[in-house]
């Protein structure tokens, strides 16, 4: 047999899609912004295949609810440069827009996989980059003396990418969607311990609310479980953890009790409370100047170094105020920070219908993933980035894209493999 037949044979529009998806949910917390390469790039390729007719653009409601609540945020963004004069400026700003633009594209290339096969992959893909992310956090935190980073370059972006992992074992050992949870309670604890060793203090709070969520969610399968010994076994990983993460956890709360004494006594904005601090304070003032429209990408970041300068005395410049609805709302006014927001509030209400209609395991996962989405991005943008950073961006995408469709879309079959359309039951509800 030719081996190209043979390799032909086995790299079907599914399979392929199976192979996506693994380098999508491994990627973040371990290979850093290959996760943008590949999310894109498939993107890119999706976008070939449909406007040739080999894959249908696959619409129904929960997806097209996300495309608005996407593309009002795009426009605002767009709109608030045109308003400032400053459209030529901000057009290599507007790239990362892309991103999102392609969620409508990258949901009829995942709707062709099957809905269980997605989940489990989106479990052992994430539990093998928990295990990955530890094994980076270790070398970096013990032998070169660093904050881990992981593959992302930053320490912030990393434990929040690896908190969505270690939320997708959690599920899946709940949910049941894979058998076998102490592999993956296992892996959840690896990458909370790396999280640990990112010293990222919101994320240390994201973690838990993410956590109590999942097993919220999975509430029902504590029914017939011994509730002690889980109890027992909850406890012994959380002291643990502790127990590792003590070290870690007391150095990075000295540094926030002397970076806010300095502050407070001194007045010192030099220090990493004092740096965000001062930025909240040019960001209100800059979106007290132009509340409606924003003042435009560039505009925003001309308008930081000028605060820092003005206001404090010193040269700085960021590309964010350290809060992702602020940084909008200085970028693209109150239009910019509501349609984000509708982003989130869109995703979670999608979520919440599936998890109060539907019992289908693959379903209720998907709702989960989308939850734990919005809590880890809603409170890690309280004080970093929501959205505008690459790998961040892609890693939304990634999850939003995959839990909409798992939790409430309709799985649809490649073109040319079997031209029905498979309608999923909250689907056809929606």
């Amino acid at each position: 047999m030719n081996p190209f037949t043979s390799l032909r044979r086995h790299l079907t529009p599914t399979q392929i899609n199976i192979y996506f998806s693994i380098v999508c949910f491994f990627s973040p917390p371990v290979l850093g912004s290959v996760v943008s390469f590949v999310f894109n790039g498939g993107a890119l390729w999706s976008v070939f295949l449909i406007a040739t007719g080999r894959r249908r653009f696959n619409i129904d409601r929960p997806m097209l609810a996300m495309t608005i609540a996407i593309c009002a945020y795009c426009a605002a963004v767009v709109l608030a440069s045109i308003v400032n004069g400053a459209l030529g400026a901000d057009l290599k700003y507007f790239l990362p827009l892309i991103t999102f633009l392609f969620f409508p594209i990258s949901y009829s290339t995942w709707s062709i996989t099957e809905k269980i096969t997605l989940a489990r992959i989106a479990v052992l893909a994430s539990a093998a980059a928990c295990c990955g992310a530890l094994a980076i956090a270790i070398v970096q935190y013990h032998w070169i003396g660093t904050r881990a980073e992981g593959g992302a370059g930053n320490a912030i972006v990393f434990a929040t990418v690896t908190c969505l992992a270690v939320m997708m074992c959690l599920a899946g050992a709940l949910s049941g969607i894979v058998k076998g949870w102490k592999p993956l309670a296992g892996a959840a604890l690896a990458g909370v311990v790396a999280i640990l060793l990112s010293g990222s203090r919101i994320i240390w709070i994201a973690l838990p609310i993410a956590a109590s969520a999942v097993v919220l969610i999975n509430r029902r399968r504590f029914a017939g479980a011994n509730l002690m010994r889980l109890a027992l076994i909850a406890g012994a990983a959380c002291l643990l953890v502790a127990a590792i993460g003590f070290p870690v956890i007391m150095d990075r709360a000295d540094v926030l009790f002397s970076d806010w004494d300095a502050l407070a006594a001194k007045g010192d904005h030099s220090t990493a409370i004092g740096l965000r601090v001062a930025m909240w304070e040019i960001g209100v003032g800059a979106f007290r100047e132009m509340p409606i429209f924003g003042h435009g990408i560039s505009g925003s970041r001309v308008l930081m170094k000028q605060g820092f300068h003005d206001q404090f005395g010193m040269t700085a410049g960021y590309n964010h105020y350290h809060d992702g609805f602020l940084t909008a709302a200085v970028q693209a006014g109150l239009l910019g920070a509501l349609s984000l927001a509708a982003i989130f509030v869109v995703a979670a209400r999608n979520a919440a219908k599936t998890l109060r209609l539907s019992a289908d395991p693959a379903e209720r996962f998907g709702a989960t993933m989308i939850i734990v989405t919005v809590i880890t991005y809603l409170i890690g943008g309280l004080t970093g980035i929501l959205v505008g950073q690459d790998l961040l961006d892609s890693t939304l995408m990634v999850f939003l894209v995959s839990g909409t469709y798992l939790a409430c879309g309709r799985t649809v079959s490649p073109i040319g493999e079997n031209t029905a359309a498979t309608p999923s039951a909250v689907g056809q509800r929606s």
